[in-house]
């Protein structure tokens, strides 16, 4: 066991070459280019540079980043620049974070049709919420909202789920006033939980007839209609969690929030505590007992197969907006709403400019190149160390072809 403490890089490092030989022949590209990344990040293999003090002489190596969205130390770096961008676009109104959960019984189907089924999963959540928010019975309004999808549970088991933030109310059919909601209730989740079982059943029902689902291996049965008649209504009795959590405090606590879910990784190097003699132990929550702190031990290669089963598809985008947030609309939206809202007084003193100002990251100026060692000079680039060539042809973990 190595003295500083384990990282997910570690173990791909150290075992991933026996996780192929176990599961080489199933292994997709995309897959083992997560392999290959997290192996590599941060080491020689992807190259860097040296820089040396121009008072004290003190050098500093620093190597290239893999810059894999599955990476857990690439991910901050992506996650500080997006709040950032998001924090401009804060609205002074209270927010909500609803969370959309499909039943255990579509996992194995999920895994196997990644692309199709989280499509899917996001459109009949996005269609739930805004037809339902549409409706006068309950809001009446155009909402707007930032969706995040996870794939996985605090244990790296299956679990496909939307993680929502939504400001509490919308703009009015007409666009000429804000229409607010109720600062403890969102929109209805019983009402939620059920058209969104019933939009994503009938995507699924329609992708089945048209041919869309890979059925394979321990899903191939399902190519029986009777099986798959069975399935789906095994799936209409199980349990469809839509939960809307309490709305937050103010802008720096949606901030926060989004800093925990948007940029996540299935696990992060923190809950990792030891690897040693091929196992792997990590820190999980149980939720299903009181949210109690947990530790796990698994086979490094069972830990490694986990891990990629949340790899997501190439080009897959898994933070979505909608609504008065969608990309081609949000700009001008996001300031009508602002106009509207101001318009209408609803501005809450706990979402104040003094509230905001409390997001913003600290300037860190000139100091961001000081010399660590000395604190008097300042780092500057000595060398450029080029990444070694034969990075993309190594065997085992390295060979993506």
């Amino acid at each position: 066991m190595s003295r500083h403490r384990p990282e997910v890089a570690d173990v791909f490092h150290s075992y991933g070459a026996d996780y192929l030989d176990g599961y080489g022949q199933s292994t997709s590209v995309e897959h083992k280019r997560v392999l290959k990344d997290l192996s590599a990040c941060r080491t020689a293999a992807l190259g860097g540079h040296k820089k040396i003090c121009d008072h004290c002489g003190h050098e500093l190596i620093s190597y290239n980043s893999c810059r894999n969205r599955h990476c857990p130390k690439c991910q901050a770096a992506a996650r500080a620049q997006w709040l950032e961008d998001r924090e401009k676009e804060l609205l002074p109104v209270p927010y909500f974070h609803v969370t959309f959960t499909g039943p255990d019984t579509l996992n194995p189907l999920a895994l196997q049709n990644k692309r199709l089924f989280y499509g899917l999963l996001f459109r009949a959540m996005s269609e739930t919420m805004l037809t339902i928010a549409r409706d006068p019975k309950h809001l009446g309004a155009q909402i707007g909202f930032i969706a995040v999808l996870h794939t996985w549970g605090q244990n790296l088991s299956d679990h496909p789920h939307i993680h929502c933030v939504v400001p509490a109310g919308g703009i009015s059919p007409d666009a000429t006033r804000w229409i607010t909601g109720r600062e403890t209730f969102f929109l209805p989740v019983r009402l939620l939980s059920a058209l969104f079982k019933n939009k994503l059943i009938a995507y699924l029902r329609a992708a089945y007839k048209n041919g869309k689902l890979d059925l394979y291996g321990r899903l191939e049965s399902l190519r029986d209609p009777d099986n798959w008649h069975r399935l789906i209504a095994a799936a209409l009795d199980a349990k469809w969690v839509v939960y809307a959590k309490p709305p937050f405090a103010g802008p720096s606590q949606v901030l926060k929030y989004l800093a925990r879910y948007t940029h996540r990784v299935a696990i992060s190097n923190w809950r990792l505590i030891s690897l040693q003699d091929g196992k792997v132990t990590f820190r999980w929550k149980d939720y299903a007992n009181g949210s109690r702190q947990r530790k796990m031990t698994l086979d490094a290669v069972e830990f490694i197969r986990r891990f990629l089963l949340h790899g997501l598809p190439h080009g897959f985008v898994h933070i979505r907006y909608y609504g008065f947030m969608a990309n081609r609309l949000r700009n001008h939206k996001l300031a009508l709403a602002g106009k509207l809202i101001a318009q209408n007084n609803t501005t809450n003193p706990s979402h104040c400019d003094s509230d905001r100002q409390e997001t913003t990251k600290p300037d860190q100026g000139s100091n961001s190149e000081l010399c660590p060692a000395c604190r008097l000079g300042r780092l500057v680039v000595a060398q450029v160390i080029h990444p070694d060539p034969r990075f993309a042809y190594l065997p085992g973990i390295f060979d993506t072809s």
